[in-house]
């Protein structure tokens, strides 16, 4: 592809190009607006919607760590959506779509896969939302307690403890979907 007709949008603070800083985190982008959003379709949108403010801003990225920056415009763009539109969540996430690895497992070992897959997904839905996002960020996205307080612009001591608050309502969510008696006692 020639891009003679799009030039490369570069920042003077660091001499890095948009393609260099954003599109390497387009995944993780769309992992977490999934989460967000609740369906793949919002979530391609919102990543769109989300590449265009990086690229619309980009001149004032000042260097660091770009993945940070672009999931906080993804995090916030999600936020915006919700806002505008509240609507029930209409398509259940579907783990075989999403898997890259096609294991040939027995019916017994895919049921139990599908079950805790299933089981995990509930926990998540049922969390609150700031619960989610770091769970998320943290676990399958992979930033670091400081990546995570330079985006959530709050200190890292308060990260460290409402990861701590997120782990046990997941463990507790689990724990409940798990042992339907414990809810019922």
């Amino acid at each position: 592809m020639n891009n003679s007709f799009c030039p490369r949008s570069t920042t003077p603070a660091t001499g890095e190009s948009f393609d260099e800083v954003v599109l390497p985190h387009l995944d993780a982008a769309f992992r977490l607006a999934r989460w967000q959003m609740g369906n793949q379709h919002d979530a391609e949108d919102v990543v769109q919607e989300a590449s265009l403010r990086a690229l619309r801003y980009f001149r004032t990225f000042s260097g660091g760590n770009g993945r940070a920056w672009f999931l906080k415009i993804v995090r916030n763009t999600c936020w915006s959506w919700r806002g505008q539109s509240v609507q029930p969540l209409s398509d259940p996430f579907d783990e075989e779509e999403h898997s890259g690895d096609r294991s040939a497992s027995d019916p017994e070992t895919l049921l139990l896969q599908t079950d805790d897959v299933t089981s995990i997904e509930r926990a998540m839905r049922n969390l609150p939302n700031r619960f989610r996002e770091l769970l998320v960020l943290r676990e399958l996205e992979g930033l670091s307690y400081r990546e995570l307080a330079d985006e959530m612009d709050i200190p890292i001591g308060t990260i460290m403890s409402s990861l701590s608050r997120a782990r046990q309502a997941f463990r507790a969510a689990i724990n409940n979907h798990s042992n339907p008696r414990r809810n019922t006692v």
